[in-house]
């Protein structure tokens, strides 16, 4: 798989890397893509720092996130316009997570000087794509120039009603635990990509799930805006990481059902595959950026009516329990205790 997402050369008179290029070429480059300004941007890119005049009645929300060359991507598999795609797709989810509404966002770069002019314009598809189909405006940003890794750098910003916030840590023994989409198909594409399997090989959409992580804006959104949901937590380093991260802000436990967690056939073959237990693999694996949700009994008819609405598939996968244990059930009806999920400096 290429890593260049556009023509092997730039047209006449364009440079070949972004090292033979300038800063104000660059953020030149990057104004000419962006659309016109909505009214709520005073200032935008251009000066020392963005001024926006919000709307009235509602909260700012903002998350920051960064995505470095060699650990978040290889640039051997994973085409520029992905990557652009990516930097801005795992700050959407941290807003999905809280029920709001994106409105806009910083991009930083730090580039290195053999950074291809044709990849850095496939980056800006990437993103720029993803960020017209949410009505996400950039307002400011940097860029820099370093011999190290590729760096992306985004930070978004959204808002949304006080009454409408999601957050991780009300959750209560006795509500039900819905995932959104699947579990581990991120992780096992991430295998597929790092095995250099062509496409084809029946697990196109385990990568596609890895490269392209779709953002669950408007299931954040309806969610958040029917009251349908106690709790909510992204996941960014697992389901078992995101399972206890809200555990143990609410104060709780949890445990899932082995029969109940949705997992494709394509994410169980390929775990099978390595001789690998699908359900502890699809638990641990991180990235899909799919919400996790605890609904109140008396929320449920509420929530699948939001979660209708919004196109999304959910599952009904355990139950938050009183304690602090967080356990999977199998199958047999033996618990064992959640595999964790990714950490970035173990």
């Amino acid at each position: 798989m290429s890593a260049t997402d556009s023509g092997n050369s730039p047209p006449d008179g364009l440079p070949a890397t972004v090292g033979g290029s300038s800063e104000a070429f660059l953020i030149d480059r990057i104004r000419s893509r962006i659309p016109p300004p909505p009214p709520w941007l005073v200032v935008g890119i251009g000066d020392d720092a963005a001024v926006m005049e919000r709307e009235r009645n509602r909260l700012d929300v903002v998350t920051t996130d960064v995505v470095v060359e060699g650990v978040h991507f290889d640039r051997r598999y994973f085409p520029a316009r992905a990557i652009g795609f990516k930097a801005l797709a795992v700050n959407l989810s941290d807003l999905a997570a809280m029920g709001a509404t994106p409105r806009s966002m910083t991009l930083s770069l730090v580039l290195p000087p053999a950074l291809g002019l044709a990849d850095f314009d496939g980056l800006l598809d990437g993103l720029l794509s993803l960020a017209a189909a949410h009505r996400v405006s950039i307002v400011g940003g940097n860029i820099a120039r370093s011999p190290g890794p590729l760096v992306v750098d985004v930070t978004a910003s959204g808002t949304v009603r006080r009454r409408h916030v999601l957050t991780r840590n009300a959750a209560r023994p006795g509500d039900e635990l819905w995932l959104s989409g699947t579990a581990g198909a991120a992780a096992a594409g991430l295998g597929a990509c790092s095995a250099g399997l062509a496409s084809g090989a029946g697990f196109d959409d385990c990568v596609e799930r890895f490269l392209r992580p779709e953002p669950r804006v408007r299931l954040g959104m309806l969610v958040g805006r029917t009251r349908s949901a106690r709790a909510c937590i992204d996941l960014s380093d697992g389901l078992g990481d995101g399972i206890r991260q809200m555990a143990s802000a609410s104060s709780t436990g949890a445990v899932i059902e082995e029969s109940d967690l949705p997992l494709s056939e394509a994410t169980s073959t390929w775990f099978a595959r390595q001789g690998l237990d699908p359900v502890v693999s699809a638990i641990a694996g991180g990235e899909d950026y799919e919400l996790l949700f605890a609904v109140a009994p008396r929320q449920l008819r509420a929530f699948l009516a939001a979660t209708r609405q919004s196109g999304v598939p959910v599952a009904r996968i355990g139950v938050v329990t009183k304690g602090s244990a967080c356990v999977v059930r199998r199958a047999d009806g033996r618990e064992q205790p959640l595999p964790g999920g990714f950490a970035h400096f173990r």
